[in-house]
């Protein structure tokens, strides 16, 4: 099969997530594998330029040695709005140049605009096209007056596909209510690579030795893109004000909050019991994880974005035998119930309270069982096995229709 992947996002530098998963376990299995990616972070990477050229890049991995795939960047203006402009129109031109020179079986959109230009590409030549939802963009849209324009382009894209799939059961509630068919819609979960996320073979001390914790201290992590609404502000701040010494909060990841807890480090005096890494690549964060005892999903519980998500960090921290705690999201509530090693608080800031309790009541080695037992439910060669299906299914029905 020949796969083309549309998305808004930077295939490079952004944290690995469903589509790359996916793109290379197919690729590996002998599919070739184009995406079509978009220079998210280019107020960091501008370089003074105010036009950034189309940019190809070759045989990309970022999670399986071996792994192929196309990652094609077209060009736009880095200026603020005209960044969306330039970028509807050359992810047009670039997707109509894919389907000329590629030839793609199957179209598989995860954005919102470059989605719909996707799906009206697909009609025009005859190609199944499928919606994949990992999260509910048009709520992470920043300028808040753009959100209802993305909801509508979404909504005229789930009614169109030829298949939606979701990543869990909130997010097939959703795309059901604003306009996917629930006969072509389907969950297709996150997976995890247990040879990769394996608690056996991690090293947990010495990442403790690498980042100066002392055996016997509690670790509580967090990996991820550091959104304003990540709940990590509070946690910081409640560490400072329970004193707590022998807790550190390991923070790995870089985003919108990163210069925000640099100052709380400062301003409360946290120093070493707050530990802000900053970016690390995929294969470091097993290692990172084992030295954690609790990870976290300390979320706004009220925040949009995140209602009917599940973020796959969950199945890695779970995979890796930890216990975790996060607020009472919906989405995450109802894919792991009560019973599998999350433990759920209301607010941010009782996560602290909440662990102290867990440590000293010990819980942790019950609960991470628990979680690792959950996760082991979906090895990813097993979501790619139900992947795989379903796209040459909707291609076998495309050609179906089309003869």
């Amino acid at each position: 099969m020949r796969i083309l992947i549309t998305q808004e996002t930077d295939w490079l530098r952004r944290n690995p997530a469903q589509q790359h998963h996916l793109a290379e376990l197919m690729s590996l299995r002998g599919h070739e594998v184009r995406a079509i990616d978009y220079e998210l972070l280019w107020r960091k990477n501008r370089n003074g330029k105010l036009f950034a050229r189309r940019q190809v890049f070759e045989n990309v991995a970022k999670i399986y040695s071996g792994a192929r795939v196309t990652v094609v960047r077209p060009g736009m203006v880095r200026l603020p709005y005209l960044e969306y402009l330039s970028t509807a129109l050359t992810h047009r031109g670039e997707i109509e140049r894919q389907v000329q020179e590629f030839s793609p079986d199957v179209i598989i959109g995860f954005g919102i605009v470059n989605s719909l230009s996707a799906l009206l590409a697909a009609r025009r030549y005859g190609l199944p096209f499928i919606y994949y939802w990992i999260d509910v963009l048009h709520r992470l849209i920043p300028q808040k007056a753009f959100q209802p324009l993305g909801l509508m382009i979404e909504k005229a894209v789930l009614r169109r596909s030829d298949m939606v799939l979701v990543i869990n059961e909130a997010l097939k509630d959703l795309v059901v209510g604003i306009g996917a068919d629930p006969a072509r819609t389907r969950t297709v979960r996150a997976g995890i690579d247990d040879t990769i996320f394996n608690p056996a073979v991690a090293d947990r001390n010495a990442i403790r030795r690498q980042y100066g914790i002392p055996l016997g201290d509690t670790v509580l992590f967090f990996m991820g893109w550091l959104y304003r609404f990540s709940g990590l502000k509070e946690v910081a701040q409640e560490l400072a004000r329970l004193h707590h010494t022998e807790v550190r909060l390991l923070v790995v990841g870089e985003g919108d909050l990163y210069g925000e807890l640099e100052k709380i480090r400062n301003d409360l005096h946290l120093g070493e019991r707050l530990i802000l890494t900053g970016r690390k690549d995929y294969h470091e964060i097993p290692s990172l994880i084992s030295a954690a005892d609790i990870c976290l999903l300390p979320a706004y519980p009220d925040e949009k974005i995140m209602q009917d998500i599940v973020p796959i960090k969950l199945y890695e921290y779970m995979a890796m035998g930890k216990p975790v705690i996060a607020t009472r999201l919906p989405g995450v509530l109802r894919e792991f119930g009560t019973d599998n090693g999350i433990v759920y608080v209301s607010r941010p800031k009782e996560v602290l309270t909440r662990a102290l309790e867990l440590v000293r009541g010990g819980a942790l080695e019950d609960l991470g069982a628990k979680a690792r037992k959950f996760a082991m439910r979906n090895r990813w060669q097993n979501v790619a096995d139900e992947f795989e299906n379903i796209l040459k299914e909707v291609i076998a029905a495309g050609k179906k229709k089309s003869g």
